[in-house]
């Protein structure tokens, strides 16, 4: 009775703020993602940090998930309601398809810390064969929403790549 394989996540990690594309501010979230995917084994293949600018995060998140074919793409910063936070939006133009659940998830146990939580627009989706996940801006927010949806990442990933094994209970 062999091992399972291990499941090897190539990951990118962007970070969408202006302050911290300037270089006017350290990009803590952005550390806390990577820290927390290494732990569960993940590869971080790109980082980048790009300014608060639809346009340019479509295309970010569209080059991601299919020049470099990474298969989990994780964005920290402009999920609320202030004009300049639009990752939202453009993750909604690039995706094929949602995944509720993971969003929901992240709220739902957000709001029992904040009620800031309420007003997170962050949403989760497939782009080909990519996982995308709208993450908020602070390292704690960050930690809080991640933890959530990790004992669920590598087999949403293994589904999303076409893994056709039956789901174990």
């Amino acid at each position: 009775m062999g091992e399972e394989p291990k499941v090897v996540i190539k990951a990118a990690v962007i970070t969408i703020s202006d302050k911290g594309s300037r270089g006017e501010r350290e990009d803590l979230s952005g550390q806390e993602i990577i820290t927390l995917l290494k732990d569960i084994g993940a590869v971080i293949a790109h980082t980048e940090i790009i300014p608060d600018e639809k346009k340019r995060i479509r295309d970010t998140l569209i080059d991601c998930a299919d020049a470099k074919s990474l298969a989990l793409i994780i964005t920290t910063g402009g999920t609320g309601v202030s004009p300049r936070d639009v990752t939202p939006d453009a993750t909604r133009e690039v995706i094929d398809k949602e995944v509720p659940g993971m969003a929901e998830a992240m709220r739902r146990v957000s709001a029992a810390k904040t009620p800031h939580a309420m007003i997170s627009r962050a949403v989760v989706g497939i782009r080909g064969n990519s996982l995308i996940v709208n993450l908020p801006g602070s390292p704690r927010a960050v930690r809080e929403n991640l933890t959530v949806i990790l004992p669920a990442l590598k087999h949403a990933v293994e589904k999303i790549r076409g893994d056709d094994s039956e789901c174990a209970s």
